[in-house]
């Protein structure tokens, strides 16, 4: 018996009511596709005017033979250029379309189909949902649109942060330039350590809190860190007060710990992300959550030209190589996964944004190439490490005399004064066994089982010796970037290694 026209628009009044709740859902599209095809009995599905199924109900997902033939019917419909129809019937199970297309769109608009209905007025039913699903469906583009151009813009930025670290400074100028802000001749490197489910929200306030003016980078290598490029503070990037950004951002998110460098050339990025990093690791422990970095003598002092000489000869068999195939990394690459190799270890692979098997590869091809083996050994990154620092400073007059060796270059006085800065902390913090215990971390290639095994103490022992003299010296040991290279140089330069 058929509905009377009263229960009839009693239900269709409950059919779009229900239509409007499930609209407010997340998810709204696939939640009203899985309404509609229990509402109707066939799969509710929506295809593009090219066939392509752009959504369908999660639970349960229709066939395949039904997708492919909503995909059919929709293209035939668009051929038409009927904005709605029945199409198959007979021995093909008929497929009903309505189109979602609006006066505001862009192009063919999808089609909500639904195969085979077993529900009466399914035409009415449609004609009521293609109206409520056709919004969802274009806020939900909308807000795809809007993810796609947030990714694009933070890998640009990642893609800046990348150059200044590899030393393409003219390329990271230019990219910024277009992206905003322009980046300043004199920064300071912020490294912020937060929650990782809050980075996003705590990177777009320390934006806010520095007025537009700092870079902000989500850190490639470490999920809870962000990356900061920030002008100096004589360029006005503080609070209203005269407050640091650093203690801005402190007194804002409490759960954020910083790290902040020295004020340095933008061509000097790496340096100051080591420096910001090594302050974080004192900032972890100090009552403030912030610290700076304690301003040790750079390791460029020793950028003589016999470390020229040297750095270049290390180096060289990397810096003439030729690939055999295109597609193989050149000498560039090749430094390039060395220095992030030595800074950030097997994380390497994500800041390269190479599979780790690739980076692997590279590591024991750069073993074979310069004769040494720096996967493994410390001495080894050490003297890669003080290569790289040196093929990068500015370049003296060619060298005379006997070719230079790095013992050679840590016997001058220059060396010995830059050893005692580095560790001049660690002796002044009076620390019980502090020497003696990164003295046995470092012959021990910075590995705590060997350590704690040369010490006779335990593991956690061990660690907390560690953890003590990384607070005494302001620099970190036990993650990467590390300090282990230049003590390890220091200790040699003053004959303790």
């Amino acid at each position: 018996m058929p509905a009377s026209p009263s229960d009839a628009r009693a239900e269709r009044a409950d059919d779009v009511l229900a239509l409007a709740r499930l609209s407010a859902r997340r998810g709204a599209v696939r939640a009203m596709l899985g309404w509609l095809t229990r509402r109707t009995g066939g799969p509710a599905l929506l295809v593009g005017a090219d066939g392509s199924v752009l959504a369908t109900a999660d639970d349960p997902p229709p066939p395949a033979s039904l997708r492919r033939l909503a995909a059919e019917a929709a293209i035939a419909l668009h051929r038409r250029g009927a904005p709605s129809g029945v199409l198959g019937g007979g021995e093909a199970r008929p497929v009903h379309l309505v189109s979602l297309g609006s006066a505001e769109s862009r192009g063919p608009a999808p089609y909500l189909a639904i195969v085979a209905p077993t529900a009466p007025r399914c035409e009415v039913l449609l004609a009521d949902a293609s109206r409520t699903l056709g919004l969802c469906w274009r806020v939900e583009e909308a807000e795809r649109a809007r993810r796609r151009v947030e990714s694009a813009e933070a890998h640009s930025r990642e893609a800046v942060l990348h150059l200044l670290m590899v030393g393409s400074l003219p390329a990271a100028q230019r990219i910024a330039a277009a992206l905003r802000p322009a980046l300043p001749a004199v920064v300071q490197v912020y490294v912020i350590e937060c929650p990782i489910d809050r980075r996003g929200e705590i990177a777009e306030r320390i934006h806010d809190v520095g007025r537009g003016r700092a870079w902000v980078v989500p850190c490639p290598v470490r999920p809870n860190h962000l990356i900061a490029l920030v002008p100096s503070q004589r360029d006005g990037v503080v609070g209203a007060d005269g407050e640091p950004l650093d203690r801005l951002i402190i007194r804002q998110e409490p759960e954020c710990r910083v790290g902040v460098s020295a004020e340095i050339p933008l061509r000097d990025t790496p340096v100051g992300y080591e420096q910001a990093f090594h302050a974080l690791a004192v900032a972890r422990n100090a009552p403030q959550r912030s610290a700076g970095f304690g301003g040790h003598s750079d390791v460029t002092v020793l950028a003589s030209p016999e470390g020229h000489a040297w750095a270049g000869e290390l180096l060289g068999p990397c810096l003439e190589y030729a690939p055999t195939r295109r597609a193989d990394p050149g000498p560039a690459e090749l430094l390039g996964t060395l220095g992030s190799w030595l800074s950030f270890g097997s994380a390497a692979s994500r800041h390269l944004k190479i599979h780790r098997n690739t980076l692997a590869a590279r590591m024991r091809h750069l073993d074979g190439l310069l004769g040494v083996d720096v996967s493994h050994s410390l001495a080894a990154q050490s003297a890669a490490w003080l290569a790289l620092r040196l093929h990068q400073a500015p370049r003296g007059t060619a060298p005379a005399g006997h070719p230079a060796t790095l013992d050679g270059l840590l016997s001058a006085p220059t060396a010995a004064v830059w050893a005692r800065a580095q560790l001049r902390p660690l002796e002044q913090a009076k620390l019980t066994a502090g020497p003696e215990t990164v003295r046995a971390w470092l012959r021990a290639d910075a590995r705590l089982p060997a350590t704690a095994s040369a010490l006779g103490i335990s593991l956690p022992g061990t660690r907390k010796r560690l953890v003590r003299a990384e607070d005494a010296l302001g620099r970190s040991l036990l993650s990467a970037p590390s300090a282990k290279h230049e003590l390890w140089l220091a200790m040699r330069a003053l004959g303790d290694l």
